[in-house]
């Protein structure tokens, strides 16, 4: 994707690629739509897709593959052990990356559960800008604790740091002393933080890090899950890599890590998953839990089709027409939040347009889940599903008191080539009316509540009727409008 001005001086992202197939989605009227949001617990993770007109719930195995990467899937070698299909992504990823060994997982979470079993004692702390859902979780899980030391920018909503994901290196240096190497199980590095806004982290954060890791004799972990994205920020918006080659950039990162794992939902478009270590001792380590938990080592609960449709896709990753995808509309699609006058996070990430549902919702208590309430309104008002990114994804403290989270965030993910501008413009509009209409929102509260990631099938209701009062609404300023 390239930004082209047209003559009325606007630069606007346009797609180097054609449409060949598509996909009907249906448009429900918005009476069904609160029917099928009270059905789903307000819960967007429980709506079926067949009433979902835009699924911007994630980025997350739904992007759209190229045409190699189909051509390719038709080669794939199905056997159980020794499977020609893994040696062919095996070596693209020994290329692109440098590092020697490779791990396959059915997807991120479960690359995250082998490093965690491999480096987190009870006790031990684990380091990082920002915690994703499911590594926090694994983390626990093992009897752990992480530490959050994103810099100050990244929990703002509107600002213009370049890279809002880096590590504030003061205090991982004060964590270091304070905890000690033997409490420490790693520092994790996320290329674009998913909860604060797709944000990413610098180059010159990660050499930094880097450093004192090494120094410090600290476990380096990269989740590079969002790592193209990451890509292109790094070459539009630092000067000392504009001239640098993408395959080179991600070269750079891989030296300066020990650990790097990713989820092939997003990293390479396909499905599956993998960790990548130089090191001898903690290659045999993770070995050993890979038979035990995924698959044999050749395939590790990956289908072999999928796998050649990633390494096809990872070289595809090195095509800055192909990493600008996503990035490019999701500024598209912010700009148009900022015309409107909805509060967004800035500078646009990656991944997504997030929405700031802590000023929108400001009225609800924030006991009462402003980014899972927001999340609700969104699909009532436009068929839009969206993921919360709050409170709601949080874990509850130890005692069973709510853990509020520093940002409420209603992600509206854009998987790559899949929306077009049209679809962005609805989305704002929807968008508008609701920012317009904000007072009639309301809380939620759990009539369900797992103790574990709740935010994936919990079951929440309306604390009054004000979804009632958003369809009233929505009928007298839209008419007979879906």
């Amino acid at each position: 994707m390239s930004n082209v001005k047209f003559l009325s001086g606007e630069n606007i992202p346009l797609e180097m690629h054609k449409v060949r197939m598509v996909q009907r989605v249906n448009l429900i009227p918005v009476e069904e739509r609160k029917e099928r949001m009270e059905e789903a617990g307000n819960n967007t993770f429980l709506l079926k897709n067949r009433d979902v007109f835009m699924d911007m719930l994630t980025d997350s195995g739904v992007n759209a593959m190229s045409q190699n990467q189909y051509a390719a899937m038709m080669q794939a070698d199905d056997s159980y052990a020794g499977s020609e299909t893994f040696y062919r992504l095996e070596s693209v990823l020994q290329e692109i990356f440098g590092m020697k060994y490779f791990l396959p997982a059915h997807q991120g979470r479960a690359c995250e559960h082998i490093i965690s079993r491999v480096l987190v004692k009870p006790g031990s702390t684990a380091i990082m800008n920002f915690h994703f859902t499911t590594t926090k979780a694994h983390i626990t899980a093992c009897g752990g604790d992480i530490e959050e030391i994103v810099i100050k920018e990244g929990y703002k909503i509107k600002s213009d740091a370049p890279f809002k994901g880096d590590i504030d290196i003061d205090k991982l240096k004060e964590l270091i002393n304070k905890l000690g190497r033997d409490k420490i199980s790693f520092v994790r590095m996320e290329a674009g933080t998913n909860l604060i806004g797709g944000q990413p982290v610098s180059m010159k954060n990660m050499r930094e890090v880097s450093e004192i890791c090494r120094k410090a004799d600290i476990p380096f972990v990269y989740d590079a899950s969002l790592l193209s994205d990451n890509l292109y920020f790094i070459k539009i918006r630092d000067e000392d890599y504009k001239d640098v080659s993408i395959k080179d950039i991600i070269l750079e990162i891989a030296s300066l890590t020990d650990i790097i794992y990713f989820s092939a939902r997003k990293l390479g478009s396909a499905r599956g998953g993998g960790i990548l270590v130089n090191d001898n001792s903690l290659f045999l380590k993770m070995r050993e839990l890979v038979p035990l938990y995924e698959g044999f080592l050749t395939y590790g609960g990956m289908s072999v089709r999928e796998m050649e449709a990633l390494a096809v896709g990872l070289e595809e990753t090195l095509d800055f027409d192909v990493i600008s995808q996503t990035p490019l509309i999701v500024e598209a699609m912010c700009n148009e939040f900022v015309k409107k006058g909805i509060p967004v996070v800035t500078p646009p990430g990656g991944l997504g347009c997030h929405a700031d549902a802590m000023e929108i919702c400001s009225h609800i208590p924030k006991s009462q889940y402003r980014a899972g309430a927001l999340a609700a309104a969104i699909y009532i008002a436009g068929g839009v599903r969206c993921m919360e990114r709050g409170t709601l994804s949080e874990q509850r403290n130890a005692d069973g008191s709510e853990r509020f989270s520093e940002m409420e965030l209603a992600r509206l993910a854009v998987p790559r080539r899949v929306f077009t501008l049209s679809h962005v413009k609805y989305v704002a509009d929807r968008m508008d009316w609701l920012n317009q209409n904000r007072q009639l929102i309301g809380g939620l509260e759990f009539i369900e509540e797992p103790k574990v990631l709740r935010f994936f099938f919990g079951r929440l209701r309306p604390v009054d009727d004000w979804q009632e009062r958003l369809v009233k609404q929505f009928r007298k300023d839209f008419g007979d409008s879906l």
